[in-house]
């Protein structure tokens, strides 16, 4: 379930609560009259079927209830209720595929922002993974991909794509063309100095070094991978499946390609750095590519839904209607 938190201007709670009422989907409505203090208003509480939650929200929205007052949404993890139940079963799906799109944006908006934290994140998981690639440490490789946020801006660019979100998918972009850059540049740095100190060979060669070289060699394996992750990622973004982000993250090879990028250009081996400017090219386009068509159809799902959303509410209503005239 989802329960939502309204503050609605005086005068148009009917309106409101015709929405909600008119949706099956929609339980437990509480109505607290002149409790809002800021924004002023009435306060309407209540729980919708996840499957509906996004159908529901958009009408609020087309009531500019989240411009003259606000909306707050939460994901009820349990719900103890046999209304609750009923509604549940009554949305048509299952809560465990629904997607709440305004979740999936406030999600996005916020992990696409180009921030101190954001650039600190990429930087350490470069540093990581060069020193997993100069060790040849699969373990040291697998943790700077967990480590590294790249991810979160890719999915904001996806989104932005999918819904014309001009604003969003420059704010993806930039984060993307800054925090790479920053992370090729920290390895960069970090294998000059192991070089100078004498941490690390005077030489680097790929034959000494599999995972570098497996790296700097993308095919179309390298591709096919990145963009069953991209969809995996998504969806485990707009379904709330947090594991399986996780496994998604230690599936493709970015940050190492980025550091590899790094080592190889410390090394000047232009040979390993072409291959790696490759690998990370490729493995950006497969995950860019399935994120936006697994997206794009979850959003048709979404517009047909809202379709027999709206049919039956116009159906509810004029039930009501003809129930107030007798």
């Amino acid at each position: 379930m989802v329960h939502l938190r309204l503050v609605v201007p005086h005068g148009r709670v009917d309106d409101v609560l015709e929405v909600l009422e008119c949706t099956p989907a929609v339980t437990s409505i509480i109505v607290l009259p002149g409790a809002a203090r800021s924004p002023v208003g009435d306060v309407v509480l209540c729980d919708v079927a996840r499957e509906d939650a996004s159908v529901v929200l958009s009408d609020l929205r087309r009531l500019r209830i989240d411009q003259d007052g606000s909306i707050a949404v939460e994901i009820v993890d349990t719900a103890l209720s046999r209304v609750a139940e009923e509604a549940e079963r009554i949305a048509p799906g299952s809560p465990s595929d629904a997607v709440i799109w305004e979740d999936v944006e406030a999600k996005t908006s916020e992990s696409a922002t180009l921030s101190g934290v954001y650039l600190t994140f990429m930087v350490l998981a470069s540093l990581i993974a060069a020193v997993g690639i100069f060790l040849d440490s699969p373990i040291l490789i697998v943790g700077a991909m967990v480590v590294g946020p790249e991810f979160g801006p890719i999915a904001g660019f996806s989104v932005a794509f999918v819904q014309w979100r001009q604003r969003l998918a420059l704010k993806s972009l930039g984060a993307l063309l800054v925090g790479f850059p920053v992370a090729i540049v920290a390895a960069y740095l970090a294998s000059q100095a192991f070089r100078l100190t004498g941490v690390t060979p005077d030489v680097f060669s790929e034959a000494d070094h599999n995972l570098s070289s497996i790296i700097s060699n993308p095919d179309f394996l390298a591709f096919f991978v990145a963009a069953c992750a991209g969809a995996a990622g998504v969806l485990s973004l707009t379904t709330q499946k947090s594991g399986a982000l996780i496994g998604v993250l230690i599936s493709v090879t970015t940050i190492p390609a980025a550091a590899n990028i790094g080592i190889t250009a410390a090394y000047e081996d232009w040979d390993g750095f072409s291959g790696s400017v490759q690998q990370l090219a490729v493995n950006v386009a497969g995950i860019l590519l399935a994120g936006v068509v697994t997206l794009y159809l979850q959003r048709k799902l979404y517009h047909r839904r809202r379709r027999r959303h709206l049919a039956s509410v116009e159906v509810q209503r004029a039930a009501r209607l003809r129930r107030r005239r007798r």
